[in-house]
Formats: C-alpha cells, sequence, structure tokens
C-alpha cells in the first residue's frame, strides 16, 4: 500500500550543500540518505515530497556536517496482507514466480500459480497449465493478492497467491471473460 507519511527526523546536511536554501539542502540530503532504502518498519522510502520545517542546526564534533531536526513527508510503499495488486512476473524458475511489484519483487510459489496442474518448461521458463492451456512467463501482467510479508534489512520475503477467481495474467482473466460471454449467448 502507497502511503504518503509525515516524519521527523534529523538530517545532516553536508558542507557540500552549504551553499543551498536550509530546506532545499535538506530536501537533497533526505534524497540522497533514505530514498529507494527499505525500512521493515515503514516499508520503502520512495520520495521525499516535501521538507516542512527545519530546526536549528547543531554541529557534532570532528564531523563537517550540520545536523537539522526536520519534519518532511515521504511517499511509501509497504505491501499489507490480503492487498490485491498488479504485477509484472520478472523471472520464472520451476519454484514459482517473481513478480515486481511496485518497487519491490514478490514471489508466486508454484504451488500459488494456478487452479490447474502444471508443467515447467526449463529452457523458455514457461509454466503452462495442462487443462486450460494457460501459460506465464516473463513480462506477464498479473493480479495477485499478498499472502505473507515478512520485511527485514537483511531479507525481506513477500508472498504472493493467484489461485483465486479473478487472480492470474490478466491475459488469463479477458480469456475467461470471453468464454463466459460465449457461455451467454
Amino acid at each position: 500500500m502507497f502511503k504518503l507519511l509525515t516524519i521527523k527526523d534529523n538530517v545532516r546536511v553536508l558542507p557540500i550543500k552549504f551553499d543551498l536554501e536550509i530546506k532545499e539542502a535538506v530536501k537533497e540530503s533526505l534524497q540522497e540518505t533514505v530514498e529507494g532504502k527499505l525500512f521493515p518498519e515503514i516499508g520503502v522510502f520512495l520520495s521525499i515530497t516535501d521538507v516542512d520545517e527545519v530546526g536549528d542546526g547543531s554541529i557534532v564534533p570532528e564531523d563537517g556536517a550540520i545536523h537539522y531536526p526536520a519534519q518532511f513527508k515521504v511517499l511509501t510503499y509497504k505491501p499489507e496482507p490480503n492487498e490485491m495488486i498488479l504485477g509484472e512476473i520478472v523471472d520464472v524458475t520451476e519454484f514459482g514466480a517473481f513478480t515486481r511489484i511496485g518497487p519491490i519483487d514478490a514471489l508466486v510459489h508454484v504451488s500459488q500459480v494456478m487452479d490447474d496442474k502444471m508443467t515447467y518448461d526449463p529452457k523458455n521458463s514457461i509454466f503452462t497449465g495442462k487443462r486450460t492451456s494457460n501459460k506465464l512467463q516473463e513480462g506477464d501482467i498479473v493480479r495477485a493478492r499478498v499472502v505473507g510479508v515478512s520485511l527485514g534489512k537483511g531479507r525481506s520475503k513477500i508472498s504472493l497467491t493467484m489461485r483465486q477467481p479473478t487472480m492470474g495474467s490478466l491475459a488469463w482473466i479477458d480469456k475467461e471473460k470471453k468464454n463466459a460471454k460465449k457461455v451467454k449467448k
């Protein structure tokens, strides 16, 4: 889930930024140090959108930078259990499909890909359903549900499932809709 948060923290501004206006120097320092980083309790910091307040700076002995207490807004992303997401398949292996959801990758384990027996083609990295002939390969856009989230500094795991109605590759979903229209006629 994407969130816009207001955070208060101390920001270290290097001497190279002393010629900038204080808010701009603080914003650039934050962009360089925290954007793109994962904070397990908050999520991935995507963008520093604004610096609201900057207090009086202090100098720490043996550090040429100035440390400013600041309040700023940051756009974050953290997947939540049961959240429905759209993602792109970036890698297919014999144990599942890695799916890019926003700034991070999640895994759809082979047991959670589809309600069909599947074959795996290691040469082409494709899962194929035996009954439905549905294929899953790199580049496919999929709809999935988050079933597990474990974010950590060293290793993060996000688990997805596509074994629910209206889930899976968007191509499968379109195929099901067309087949349902044919049955109605």
